[in-house]
């Protein structure tokens, strides 16, 4: 069985297995669990995954990384991909054009991919919780939040209510259908609460927590463990491993590819974790190309990727079209500086950011960095030109994947000639797009790229702004179609209301439990 190991090193916590970590997420040093070593996936495994289905495909990968989860468990656990739009697989691939193919991952409950691995983990946490009391945090931009709360609400546990579920969003930070989805959840073992500052704010609290000596011990009192749904927990990683495997598969399958030819992958990334998940594939032996990390204007790991210095000291959030990548302190940044540089230096470098705000690669670790990655960025406005532009070829996106397409037709254009763009090394012809949520998440944007006029209404009335609601009737209009899932969210009623500032995060969730 793997041992998970350390990012900042071993202290006063010893490795531990895969299921402990889930449970247990708080590494070292304010660190992070990860993967102590990773298998190698032949070209001729590789050639026999392209005949699994999607639930086979993980069952088989996780026993190859030796995770030791036990079969019936994790049966179980992708049970909930029975949920989604089609039970062949979770996901869909879609051809954009000869060279560009879109892996839809939103084809869950929540339309995100972050229900890709947190519909199984939530079934995980339940059985290997084994009855214990349990709080999960989570903190979120948007997505995160909506597809812990689907998967730890009533109707998935039954009546236990062993494990609650606290989630900060911020306030003003999402969409009005991902506060939606937030706010209606009405099972007893969920708290929903708005904080007046940004995704980054609220996952310094989560963070802060997780670690905080007084927090820790009121719930031990009370016989609670501590754990967390955001990708700072290494089982949300492991579950986004698998579709880059599968989508590579299932285009060497369909004949778009050849069998071991480079694939350039894309990724919408803000806590990085979704690009994490491709990059151990291609450490695994996944004939994955380029990483292309896709940014919206708070482009801190573009600047991170072309030049190795991540400088948080002057930077100020922006709120942007595609606010699920509304973030500056992306979480997932240190497994990647702990797979290429070990422990040590990776501690190095979080403490610098912690203490100065800044950390720099040296020229041989950024030419190492840009072995793997490489990266782009997109303003609001040409987000929006993009989705017109995507719209009148026929595909319907929303803003996150507008900034994807934005980088694959950057790439495509410098073509292989890329110095000083992190380009180095090998670049093929064929890109894959992470398509990472549903353009229903985000309609007021997607509505005025289509030439919906803000603050007009489909009857005519004006308005401050174009409501979600009015924003996808006027998009349906257009000939899109919507999820069910999202249809529901308008007509339920609003449960949290809660807005706090951030320190009473910690008071309000004890008073709570208590």
């Amino acid at each position: 069985m793997l041992q998970m190991t350390q990012t900042r090193g071993k202290g006063e916590k010893s490795d531990v297995c895969f299921a402990d970590a889930l449970l247990n997420p708080s590494a070292s040093f304010g660190g992070l669990y990860t993967f102590s070593t990773l298998p190698h996936l032949t070209p001729q495994m590789l050639q026999e995954f392209e005949n699994l289905s999607y639930t086979e495909l993980c069952k088989r990968v996780f026993e190859i990384l030796g995770l030791g989860l036990d079969e019936g468990l994790l049966d179980f656990a992708l049970q909930a991909y029975e949920g989604f739009d089609e039970t062949s697989a979770p996901v869909r691939l879609a051809h954009y054009d000869e060279n560009l193919s879109i892996l839809e991952l939103y084809h869950g409950p929540t339309r995100a991919f972050k229900d890709m691995a947190l519909q199984p983990f939530g079934r995980l946490i339940q059985t290997l919780a084994r009855g214990k009391q349990y709080l999960i945090l989570v903190a979120t931009s948007g997505d995160t939040g909506p597809a812990t709360l689907e998967s730890f609400a009533r109707e998935q546990l039954g009546e236990d209510y062993s494990i609650k579920v606290v989630c900060l969003y911020p306030k003003d930070g999402t969409s009005d259908v991902q506060r939606l989805q937030m706010v209606t959840q009405d099972s007893a073992n969920l708290k929903v609460l708005g904080i007046k500052g940004n995704f980054d704010d609220a996952q310094h609290t989560l963070k802060f927590l997780l670690q905080d000596s007084e927090f820790v011990k009121f719930l031990q009192d009370r016989g609670i463990a501590l754990s967390a749904a955001n990708s700072v927990n290494i089982g949300r990683v492991a579950f986004q491993i698998i579709y880059h495997i599968w989508a590579y598969c299932q285009l060497c399958k369909d004949g778009t590819l050849t069998r071991m030819q480079p694939l350039n992958l894309i990724v919408p990334s803000g806590n990085f974790g979704n690009i994490l998940g491709g990059f151990y594939a291609k450490k695994m032996g996944v004939p994955l190309g380029k990483l292309i990390s896709a940014s919206n204007a708070n482009n801190i790991l573009y600047d991170f990727i072309t030049t190795g210095v991540y400088d948080i000291r002057h930077r100020q959030l922006l709120k942007t079209s595609s606010p699920a990548m509304d973030i500056i302190k992306s979480s997932n940044v240190e497994r990647v500086l702990f797979e290429l540089f070990g422990a040590r230096r990776t501690k190095e470098c979080m403490r610098s950011l912690q203490d100065n705000g800044v950390y720099a690669l040296d020229s041989v670790e950024l030419e190492a960095l840009q072995r793997y990655f490489a990266a782009s960025f997109c303003d609001d406005e040409q987000c929006k030109s993009l989705i017109a532009k995507s719209f009148a070829k026929g595909y319907l996106l929303d803003p996150h994947t507008a900034c994807g397409i934005k980088a694959y037709e950057e790439f495509v254009k410098k073509g292989t000639q890329n110095q000083g763009q992190g380009t180095k090394g090998e670049m093929g012809e064929k890109f894959l797009l992470c398509s990472t949520a549903e353009w229903s998440k985000f309609a007021p944007t997607v509505a005025e790229a289509l030439g919906a006029k803000s603050g007009t209404s489909t009857n005519g009335e004006t308005s401050e702004g174009l409501g979600d609601k009015e924003a996808i009737e006027f998009i349906l209009s257009l000939g899109g179609s919507l999820s069910p899932h999202i249809a529901k969210v308008f007509d339920k009623p609003i449960v949290h209301k809660e807005v706090v500032e951030i320190p009473e995060v910690k008071r309000v969730i004890m008073q709570w439990l208590s």
